[in-house]
């Protein structure tokens, strides 16, 4: 229990009823705060998993080739890794909020390009629009709430995005699914309309409810305007802006800016990649590593290409194919809500670890399943076993690697590097989707379905090992001491324990 929780237990023992209240509504604001900010990760969800389904249908009705499609459905990673670069130095110099308006004008007008598209070049085109607003989403939505979250919830409330990026998924699988009957030239087109319907109710939050960070706030010499934020979000706000104020004029004097202001962009990128401390080199290693491995499990290939897969273990009918990938959704949204309730309790280590060893384990059930010689007798428990363990990636998935990357990268970051960091981070997540997007339908046809989740399963364990050896644990820790915490000893102490 961190300070924040003997405060308000000591306010209640005491008798004291007019501060509890405070800490409640700070809570609860801050509750609305992180609801709202993950609004860009079902739209970045519903975007991601729409063109599973809908993929057919474009191209029966644009004559789309299957290589033409894997460019397409892999662009989009591209498009949001250089969205990604751009978002850390958008939060930096526009502020946290102002960044989440102009990722919601961006989904909106993806959205609206790629539903009317004609040909193959304004499919391209809408999906590059998107694809930067899906990598501005990424960047900011993390950095925002880890930002604003006290440590005793923060792990509770970093947790939220990646559960609505999942109902996202979930939402476009409905959606596909109940409007496959409709003629091929309508259906797939209001399957991608009903994804410009969040963005604006993001515009709308962004600008009239959601409060900028107290950090960004702090760090560009509003420390009035922060203590008031504070006020709102957490107690003590004195205290915690002077451990905000105290942070950035450390930050200031590694920088070599020799104040508290912000320091300059090049600076920043000075501070990660040119000349980062021991510290900083470290916390890169374990947010590129996290990244890498996330996507090198082949999550994007069971997202994107889920229908191709139970296709391939004898599931013929176009309507059980597609339910079959709602059940899929289903799963993976059921199954995020775990990390919800126990990222605070269990720690970030043993999460992690459990997801890569689960991932691992039905990876390997998976590639033996479509492996198996299709009979009639056996077709059918070749494709029960490929779905099970299909879900059963999912959910593993969902437990650790889904939404605990996320919250670990942005919450190690000092504060002067969070938002370029975290952009390099997540750009380094687009370049493995976009590899695996690119090129699961070229790998599959080259070393087998099997052969394709044998090489999953090998990261998934690699993983595994990765953040055994690497990675200490953060919980319960203010990101005012997470630098120190990488910078113990000669190497990151994967027995860390929290204070």
């Amino acid at each position: 229990m961190d300070k924040e929780e003997d405060d308000l237990e000591a306010t209640l023992l005491a008798g004291d009823v007019k501060a509890a209240p405070q800490a409640t509504a700070g809570s609860t604001y801050t509750l609305v705060c992180a609801l709202l900010a993950s609004l860009t990760s079902i739209i970045y969800g519903y975007n991601r998993g729409v063109m599973s389904g809908a993929q057919k249908f474009v191209q029966d009705d644009l004559g789309v080739s299957d290589g033409q499609l894997e460019v397409l459905i892999g662009a989009t990673s591209v498009y949001s890794l250089v969205g990604s670069l751009a978002a850390g130095w958008a939060c930096d110099c526009a502020g946290r909020r102002r960044t989440f308006a102009l990722s919601a004008a961006m989904f909106l007008a993806g959205s609206a390009l790629t539903a009317t598209a004609n040909g193959y070049a304004a499919l391209m085109a809408g999906q590059l629009v998107a694809g930067v607003a899906c990598g501005f989403g990424l960047v900011v939505t993390p950095v925002y709430i880890a930002e604003i979250a006290p440590a005793s919830s923060r792990g509770f409330l970093s947790s939220i995005p990646e559960i609505a990026g999942n109902s996202g998924i979930l939402l476009s699988y409905i959606a596909d699914f109940a409007l496959a009957g409709l003629p091929k030239t309508l259906n797939w087109r209001l399957m991608i309309s009903i994804g410009a319907v969040p963005p604006l109710f993001l515009a709308a939050a962004a600008m009239l409810v959601m409060p900028e960070t107290p950090r960004w706030l702090v760090l560009h010499g509003h420390p009035d305007e922060a203590r008031r934020v504070l006020a709102r979000t957490a107690g003590d706000a004195d205290r915690r802006l002077q451990e905000i104020v105290t942070s950035v004029q450390e930050g200031a004097k590694q920088a070599g800016s020799g104040s508290g202001g912000a320091s300059s962009s090049t600076g920043v990128w000075r501070g990660i990649l040119l000349r980062p401390t021991s510290a900083v080199r470290r916390v890169m290693l374990a947010i590129l590593g996290l990244q890498f491995f996330q996507q090198a499990c082949g999550v994007a290939a069971l997202v994107l290409y889920a229908p191709r897969v139970f296709s391939h273990v004898g599931i013929t009918s176009e309507r059980a194919v597609l339910g079959a990938t709602v059940l899929l959704g289903a799963t993976k949204t059921v199954s995020i809500v775990i990390p919800l309730f126990l990222a605070d309790r269990l720690g970030r280590r043993p999460m992690l670890l459990a997801s890569a060893g689960g991932m691992a384990a039905s990876l390997l059930v998976l590639a033996l399943s479509v492996s198996a010689p299709t009979t009639a007798a056996t077709s059918w428990w070749a494709a029960a076993t490929c779905v099970a363990a299909a879900a059963a990636f999912m959910a593993t998935f969902s437990l650790g690697f889904g939404p605990v990357i996320w919250m670990y990268g942005s919450e190690i970051l000092p504060l002067r590097l969070r938002a370029q960091g975290t952009g390099i981070g997540t750009a380094a997540n687009r370049v493995m989707s976009a590899a695996v997007g690119m090129t699961f339908i070229s790998m599959y046809e080259t070393v087998g379905m099997a052969g394709s989740f044998y090489i999953f399963a090998a990261f998934s364990a690699a993983a595994w090992v990765f953040v055994y050896a690497c990675l200490p644990e953060t919980k319960g820790r203010s990101l005012e001491e997470m630098e120190a915490l990488f910078d113990a000893g000669a190497a990151p102490s994967p027995q860390a324990t929290t204070t």
